[in-house]
């Protein structure tokens, strides 16, 4: 069954769900609860750090199923090989979706590869609510994400702020030079990277030249990240070239049957195309 959501609506139908959700997991897993993971006092790595270290790929190697617009990408795909061995191919760090009800997600995804990974992990998700934070801690995230078109700059502020507060770092998300200045003229010092997501919610095009057209608005100090829509090593050198420290990538591997050879192979023509190969 194709369960996918038409794109004028897709935006707004998850957020109200996440909404309802965090609701009904904020009475089943009280925040006094969260605090008793073993994940709440341990230390965090840098995604920022990580993804600055020239002897690393940049990649932030994605695990997703599904998502909204494709459906189903890779249903059976196993986390802990997945994610071991995108980190083994060349990785810098790891992103992890949660969601269950559009992208086939679970809090128990990032655990596991919280377990087998000693790297960054970004937890990807829709953070409408600080208890969503505190969830994050408590299973072994690194870093945030929060989206400029779900969020007021003062909400991102605020969540920002909450989330360093715990030890996570926040990469925000932004598609337009509206939503990046709107947002960091009040929020700048709740932010620890900016992500341009190349592909509009609103139709799910896609070009990285969204990326390449807002490079020069980024602050320097901030980690800078292009998503969606990178799919050769061509794309990642120019965006690198162009002064982008990381590169999500999620559907270019989740589509073949083993993703952390796609990744491998991605990571391997990079360093050659780097070499002048």
């Amino acid at each position: 069954m194709n369960n996918t959501v038409a794109p004028a609506d897709v935006l707004a139908r998850i957020v109200a769900h996440k909404r309802q959700e965090v609701a009904e997991r904020r009475e089943l897993v009280p925040e006094k609860l969260l605090e008793r993971s073993q994940y709440i006092d341990s230390p965090t790595l840098s995604l920022r750090g990580y993804l600055r270290r020239p002897e690393l790929s940049g990649i932030i190697a994605e695990f997703k199923r599904r998502s909204p617009s494709k459906g189903w990408i890779n249903e059976f795909a196993q986390v802990e090989r997945t994610t071991l061995g995108y980190m083994q191919a060349g990785a810098s760090a790891l992103s992890v979706l949660t969601d269950t009800e559009f992208f086939g997600g679970r809090n128990e995804d990032l655990t596991t590869a919280r377990r087998f990974n000693l790297c960054p992990i970004l937890r990807k998700d829709f953070v409408v609510d600080a208890y969503q934070l505190l969830e994050a801690r408590s299973i072994g995230a690194d870093a945030v994400l929060l989206i400029a078109s779900v969020l007021s700059p003062q909400q991102v502020r605020q969540l920002g702020r909450q989330a360093q507060d715990l030890g996570l770092e926040v990469l925000l998300e932004v598609h337009d030079a509206q939503e990046l200045h709107r947002t960091l003229d009040v929020a700048l010092d709740a932010v620890n990277l900016v992500g341009v997501n190349n592909r509009d919610l609103r139709d799910f095009s896609v070009s990285i030249e969204r990326s390449l057209e807002l490079v020069e608005q980024l602050p320097a100090h901030l980690g800078r990240v292009a998503e969606s829509g990178l799919r050769t090593a061509q794309d990642i050198l120019r965006l690198r070239q162009a002064g982008f420290d990381g590169f999500l990538i999620g559907e270019t591997f989740m589509r073949n049957s083993r993703p952390e050879r796609a990744c491998a192979t991605l990571v391997q023509q990079l360093r050659e195309l780097s070499a002048g190969r």
